[in-house]
């Protein structure tokens, strides 16, 4: 169980994210920061990560990773490939 509301997570999870922006960047992609919900964190790949072969790789083993180490061991990271809207709809 997450010891953090979602709103305590919201800017440790940002900052966190930053970190490895670089690795998305660098192939010209990118993620719109869409929220948290229930201690997950929800993400919209953008750019050329968008629909990627290894986008499923790079969330797990790169940007959910460090938010493991970061912030807490059961935190999770989704992306939601309809983006805000369906953040909204969760």
């Amino acid at each position: 169980m997450m010891p953090f509301s979602d709103d305590e997570l919201v800017a440790p999870a940002k900052a966190s994210l930053g970190k490895k922006m670089y690795v998305l960047e660098q192939d010209g992609g990118g993620l719109e920061f869409l929220g948290v919900k229930n201690g997950v964190v929800y993400v919209h790949l953008i750019g050329a990560c968008k629909g990627c072969a290894a986008s499923g790789t790079t969330l797990k083993y790169a940007l959910e990773r460090q938010l493991k180490i970061d912030i807490h061991p059961e935190i999770t990271l989704v992306n939601l490939n309809g983006g805000a809207d369906e953040f909204a709809r969760l």
